[in-house]
C-alpha cells in the first residue's frame, strides 16, 4: 500500500513538472498567437513596442537530412543568451531559435546597413575549414529560416507555371553548375552563371508589411503611428562590397571552387536593407493566408477525401450486406435448426463456436501490442482534435510534437488497462511480465531507434542532436510518469472480472479443414491492408512533404477526417475478412485480426521508399540511414495503431455474432 501511494505521488509530481515545463516553454510563443502592437520610438508604452526582433532558426536542406544551427556556418554573431526558451517538441525536432544580428525598429527604413565583416585567409587551417563548411552549405542548398513576430520570413518567386510560390526558407547561397536549369537557385535569384563558382547571399532586402488598423479595431492599444505585422518578405542577393558597403553594386560576391591560395584574403561583408509598407486591407488574423494559399497541390486534398469516401461507402455496403442479409439469415437458420425437430448437422461459422474463443499462441505479446496500440490511438485522436481547434497551429512551433509526447506519456494508464483486460481474458497469470512488457517494449523500441539516430546527429555536430539533459528528461517522463501510470491502469484491469465469452471453449481443439487460397492467413493479411492504405496514401504525400521538404502542414481538418475514415476502413475490412475465415471454419482469428489491418503499415513503408526514391535528392549514406530510421519509428507506431483498431473491431464482431446464436 505504501509503495502504491509513493508511486502515485511520484506520478503526480512528474505530471505537475511536465505541465509547468510546458507553461514556461510556451511563454514566448503563446503571445505570438495574439496580436503584438508596434509603434514609433516616441509612442512606446506597455501595449506598444518599437523593436521588431528578428530570430534565426536552424538551416536545413532537402539533399541532406542533417540540419545545423545558424552560427555553425560562421555568420554574424549576436547575444545567444537572449535566446527564447524552446519547448520539448522544438528540441526533439531540432529547432534552435536564436536572436539575430539584424536590428529592426518599427517604421524606420534602413538602407545598406552593415551587420558584420568576416575575413577568410588562405593558409589558416581554422579559417579555411569555416570557409569550406560555408561552401558545403551553398553546394547542398541549405536554407535559412527566419522568424519575425512569430511569422516565418518568406521568399517568394515565380514557378514554371507562372504561379507565385512563397517558401518559408531562403537559400544561404548557390553553386553554379553545368548544365543549368531554370529552377536552379542561381537562376531564380539572379544571373549568377560563372561555372564552378559559389555565390554567397550576403545581403538581404527585407520588406515588412503592417496593418495600421483603426481605433475601434484595436481598442485602448490604438496608436496613430502604430501597426501589426502581417508579412515579412526577403530578397537575398550576392554583393561584393568594398571597404564601404555599396548595395547598389551589381557585382556578385564570387567564392572560388578551389581553396584560397596561401596568404590571400577573402572579405565577406553582411548587409541588410529594411522597407516598411502599410496595408489597410489585409487584417492580422489573415496574415498566414498568403503562405498557405501558395502551397502547391492544395486542391488534391479534396480528391483525397472523395477517394477515401468512395472506398468507405463500398466497404460499408459490403459489411451492411453481410450483416443485414447473410449474417441475419445465418443466425435465423441456425436458431431454427436448434428449435426444430429434424436437427441437421451444424455448418459454417457456428460449427467452430467451441474453438472461436480459444486463447491464441503468444497471447502475452498480442495483449501488449494491443495495449500499446490503444495508447497510440488515443494519443492520435486527442492530438488531432486539439489541432483542429487551432491550439496546435503552425504559429505555435513545436506544440504538435509536445502535445503528442505528453499525451503518450499520460495515456500509459489506458495502455496498462487495455493490455491487462485482454491478457486476463486469455487466462494469463504472469501479470508482472505483462505490465513490464506493456510499459517497456514499444517505448523501448522507439527510444532505442531515436537514441541511435541521435548519436549520428551528435557525431555530425547537428542542431537536431537532442541535448543530454533533454534525453534524461525524456527518460524521466518514461520511467517517472508513463511506467507508474501503466502499473495503475494494469492494476485496475486485473482487478476487474475476466471478460465472459458468450460460448464455452471445448477441451479438444477442432481440426481446421484445408483452406482455399484466399482464406489462407498470408493472402488474407496481404489483402487486408490494401483498402485502408488506399484511403490515406494521398494525405501521406503532404505529411511526408512537411517532414522532409520544409513545407507547412496546416489542413488538420482534412487529416482528422481521413483518420476517421481510416478507423472505419480498418474495422470494416477486418470484420469482412474475419467473417469469411470463420465461414471457412478457421477459428484462428486473434492474431490475424491484428495483422490484417496492421499490414497497412507495410504499404506505408513501401510508399516511404517510393517517396525517398522519386521526391528526395538524398544520396549520402548517413542521410539515407536517418531517413529510414525515422521511417521505421513512424511505420511501427502506425502498425500498432491500425492493428489495434482491427483487433478491437473483430473482437467486438465475434462476441456479437456468437452471443445471438443458440448453442448447446
Amino acid at each position: 500500500m505504501n509503495n502504491s501511494n509513493t508511486m502515485a505521488r511520484i506520478s503526480l509530481v512528474w505530471l505537475l513538472y511536465v505541465l509547468c515545463t510546458l507553461q514556461c516553454s510556451w511563454a514566448f510563443y503563446l503571445p505570438g498567437l495574439a496580436p503584438v502592437n508596434y509603434c514609433k520610438a516616441e509612442d512606446v508604452s506597455e501595449t506598444c513596442k518599437k523593436d521588431v526582433k528578428l530570430y534565426v532558426n536552424r538551416l536545413n536542406t532537402e539533399k541532406y537530412v542533417i540540419p545545423y544551427e545558424y552560427y555553425h556556418f560562421d555568420f554574424c554573431p549576436s547575444e545567444e543568451s537572449q535566446s527564447p526558451v524552446e519547448n520539448l517538441g522544438q528540441v526533439v525536432f531540432g529547432e534552435r531559435i536564436r536572436p539575430s544580428p539584424y536590428k529592426i525598429e518599427f517604421l524606420k527604413n534602413e538602407t545598406c546597413v552593415r551587420a558584420c565583416t568576416k575575413i577568410y585567409k588562405g593558409g589558416n587551417k581554422e579559417l579555411e575549414k569555416k570557409l569550406e563548411f560555408l561552401k558545403k552549405g551553398m553546394g547542398l542548398n541549405y536554407q535559412h529560416h527566419w522568424i519575425v513576430d512569430n511569422m516565418p520570413v518568406t521568399w517568394c518567386y515565380q514557378l514554371e507555371d507562372e504561379r507565385q510560390y512563397c517558401s518559408t526558407g531562403f537559400p544561404m547561397g548557390c553553386f553554379s553548375r553545368e548544365p543549368r536549369s531554370q529552377q536552379d537557385t542561381c537562376s531564380i535569384i539572379g544571373a549568377y552563371n560563372k561555372p564552378k563558382t559559389y555565390y554567397l547571399f550576403n545581403h538581404v532586402d527585407l520588406t515588412i508589411t503592417y496593418h495600421s488598423g483603426a481605433e475601434e479595431e484595436w481598442g485602448s492599444a490604438f496608436k496613430e503611428n502604430g501597426g501589426r505585422i502581417i508579412s515579412v518578405k526577403v530578397v537575398p542577393r550576392s554583393i561584393k562590397h568594398g571597404n564601404v558597403p555599396n548595395c547598389e553594386s551589381k557585382q556578385p560576391l564570387e567564392i572560388p571552387y578551389d581553396p584560397l591560395p596561401a596568404g590571400q584574403q577573402l572579405a565577406v561583408t553582411y548587409t541588410y536593407s529594411i522597407t516598411f509598407n502599410e496595408n489597410r486591407t489585409i487584417k492580422w488574423s489573415s496574415r498566414w493566408d498568403y503562405i498557405l494559399e501558395s502551397m502547391p497541390h492544395t486542391n488534391i486534398q479534396w480528391f483525397s477525401i472523395l477517394n477515401s469516401l468512395i472506398i468507405v461507402l463500398f466497404l460499408s455496403g459490403m459489411v451492411a450486406m453481410i450483416m443485414l442479409r447473410t449474417l441475419h439469415k445465418d443466425i435465423a437458420r441456425y436458431n431454427q435448426i436448434e428449435s426444430g425437430e429434424d436437427a441437421q448437422e451444424e455448418f459454417g461459422w457456428k460449427l467452430v463456436h467451441g474453438d472461436v474463443f480459444r486463447p491464441p499462441r503468444k497471447g502475452m505479446l498480442l495483449s501488449v501490442l494491443f495495449g500499446s496500440g490503444v495508447q497510440v490511438f488515443w494519443m492520435t485522436l486527442v492530438t488531432l482534435a486539439f489541432a483542429c481547434l487551432g491550439f496546435l497551429s503552425p504559429a505555435n512551433r513545436g506544440a504538435l510534437m509536445t502535445c503528442a509526447m505528453v499525451l503518450y506519456v499520460c495515456l500509459g494508464i489506458i495502455a496498462g488497462y487495455a493490455s491487462a483486460r485482454i491478457y486476463k481474458s486469455f487466462g494469463g497469470e504472469k501479470w508482472k511480465s505483462n505490465i513490464l512488457l506493456t510499459s517497456m517494449l514499444s517505448p523501448g523500441i522507439v527510444f532505442s531507434l531515436f537514441f541511435i539516430m541521435n548519436l549520428i546527429f551528435w557525431a555530425n555536430g547537428s542542431s537536431a542532436a537532442v541535448p543530454f539533459s533533454t534525453l534524461i528528461a525524456l527518460l524521466a517522463l518514461w520511467f517517472g510518469v508513463s511506467l507508474p501510470l501503466t502499473f495503475v491502469g494494469a492494476y485496475f484491469g486485473f482487478r476487474k472480472r475476466s471478460l465472459e465469452h458468450p460460448v464455452r471453449t471445448n477441451q479438444i481443439p477442432r481440426q481446421i479443414p484445408e483452406q482455399s487460397f484466399y482464406t489462407q492467413p498470408i493472402p488474407g493479411v496481404i489483402m487486408g491492408g490494401v483498402l485502408p492504405f488506399g484511403c490515406i496514401f494521398i494525405q501521406l504525400f503532404f505529411i511526408l512533404n512537411s517532414l522532409w521538404s520544409s513545407q507547412v502542414y496546416y489542413m488538420f481538418g482534412f487529416l482528422f477526417l481521413v483518420f476517421v475514415i481510416l478507423v472505419i476502413t480498418c474495422s470494416e475490412t477486418t470484420i469482412l475478412l474475419c467473417y469469411f475465415h470463420l465461414c471457412a471454419e478457421d477459428y484462428h482469428w486473434w492474431w490475424r485480426s491484428f495483422l490484417t489491418s496492421g499490414f497497412t503499415a507495410f504499404y506505408l513503408l513501401v510508399y516511404c521508399i517510393h517517396f525517398f526514391m522519386t521526391k528526395l535528392d538524398i544520396e549520402d549514406a548517413t542521410s539515407t540511414f536517418l531517413y529510414f530510421g525515422y521511417t521505421c519509428i513512424m511505420v511501427y507506431l502506425f502498425f500498432l495503431l491500425t492493428g489495434s483498431i482491427g483487433f478491437f473491431a473483430c473482437f467486438w464482431f465475434v462476441r456479437k455474432i456468437y452471443s445471438v446464436v443458440k448453442v448447446d
